[in-house]
């Protein structure tokens, strides 16, 4: 069992026994939001400032195109919102965001269990009913019609590499809209995907089209595959952000990581029709980090709209070996050294 979760609003911390869970909050919030875990015995935030300067940035976009999925009270006709730029959006949410955490933090690691990590989601709300009393809103002012909040709960880190630690992965819908935001409404819309996971399966893919994968449900999806069926000359394949994919913190580490080591990369989406290519898989995201994949099912037709059961879908299916292949194994180490040092330390 893991720590009982905290839930609080501006710094205010809710009661563990009140605290619903973190996919039941995002529900019932809209706003952008962001997810990570503590690292070294809690002792500090994974990747913190990336994290801040994703979740600006998806503040921002959702003011600019898609404001009602960043305010509540959405139903108010909103006023006409003036673009806010870049810088002040990221200043801005640090702020509110470094303020509510530096509140809420003791509370949170004194509620931790002993050989715990915590998983940190924070979300940032807007109240179209606070936009009444400013006449400038792309100012400095436009801090005050944010709400933060910040969900705590008990994480127990996956084991990298450990026998039948290997993802299962099933290709079963349609990429996302506003991909290069992460906003909570996200969460309702992939439920209905769930009716067509398999028993085994512990991520679900996304495709538009039945043979390109963009990614996950909740992770970004990479495969080493081969060129020209030669074993020595090969690729690693990620779906890029402008095919409608979540700009994840990980994957983008994974990018750089893959740079600086030499590893030949191509931001292109992984297409089925090659899969015989392909050597190993991985997915990734803040929680899990890096997790190698052991299987992925792809539906023999893209019909998926007719069926209301997985079991009503006759699906194909890759299977790798038990243990993440060299490439993972060399990203993965390379990884596992940035996760140490690029933490924000709280402490």
């Amino acid at each position: 069992m893991t720590s009982p979760g905290i839930l609080s609003c501006n710094g205010v911390v809710s009661y563990p026994s009140e605290t619903p869970s973190v996919s039941t909050f995002l529900q019932t919030h809209p706003g952008a939001y962001t997810t990570t875990r503590t690292h070294n015995n809690s002792s500090c935030l994974m990747f913190w400032e990336r994290h801040v300067q994703r979740l600006a940035n998806s503040a921002r976009i959702l003011f600019d195109s898609n404001p009602q999925l960043l305010f509540k009270s959405a139903d108010a006709i909103p006023p006409l919102l003036t673009p806010v730029s870049s810088s002040m959006w990221e200043s801005m949410i640090k702020s509110l965001v470094d303020d509510s955490l530096n509140k809420v933090l003791p509370v949170a690691l004194k509620e931790r269990r002993d050989g715990e990590e915590l998983a940190v989601t924070v979300l940032v709300e807007g109240d179209f009913q606070k936009l009444s009393g400013i006449e400038d809103v792309s100012g400095s002012s436009i801090g005050g019609v944010f709400d933060v909040y910040a969900h705590f709960s008990g994480y127990v880190p996956f084991a990298f590499g450990v026998g039948g630690n290997g993802a299962r992965l099933a290709v079963v819908g349609r990429g996302r809209d506003v991909a290069e935001a992460k906003f909570s409404d996200w969460v309702r819309l992939r439920k209905p995907l769930e009716k067509l996971r398999p028993p085994s399966v512990t991520e679900l893919l996304l495709s538009n089209d039945g043979d390109r994968i963009l990614e996950g449900s909740v992770t970004n999806f990479f495969v080493v595959c081969r060129k020209d069926n030669s074993a020595a000359d090969f690729e690693v394949q990620t779906a890029p952000i402008s095919d409608g994919v979540l700009p994840g913190v990980i994957r983008q580490l994974i990018i750089e990581v893959c740079i600086n080591k030499g590893i030949p990369l191509r931001e292109v989406a992984p297409s089925w029709s090659e899969h015989e290519l392909w050597e190993e898989a991985f997915i990734t995201n803040s929680l899990r980090v890096l997790q190698h994949v052991k299987s992925i099912q792809v539906p023999r037709t893209w019909e998926l709209r007719e069926s209301k059961c997985w079991d009503e879908i006759a699906w194909k299916e890759k299977q790798f070996e038990e243990s993440p292949g060299m490439i993972t194994n060399v990203i993965q180490f390379d990884l596992h050294g940035k996760t140490g040092g690029d933490c924000a330390s709280h402490r």
